[in-house]
């Protein structure tokens, strides 16, 4: 796979976890004063989804440096 379609890829995930995540959390938002231990298990998920989000982040970033540096040479 090249560097371009592995961005391609990490910024289609970087979309498609951050919908995910803004779903998660309009849902705990409609939710109101239900079961808490449901909320708290919907904000553990959208907490570990920012983690990954983070993530593709610094692997994004670093992809686009080595294309950066792929079309200095």
């Amino acid at each position: 796979m090249s560097t371009k379609d592995e961005l391609r890829r990490v910024e289609e995930d970087l979309t498609r976890l951050r919908a995910e995540n803004q779903e998660i959390r309009d849902q705990i938002g409609d939710m109101g004063a239900t079961d808490q231990i449901e909320i708290s298990s919907m904000l553990g998920q959208a907490d570990e989804q920012v983690e990954l989000i983070a993530d593709l982040e610094r692997r994004r970033d670093r992809l686009i440096q080595r294309l950066e540096e792929e079309g200095a040479r």
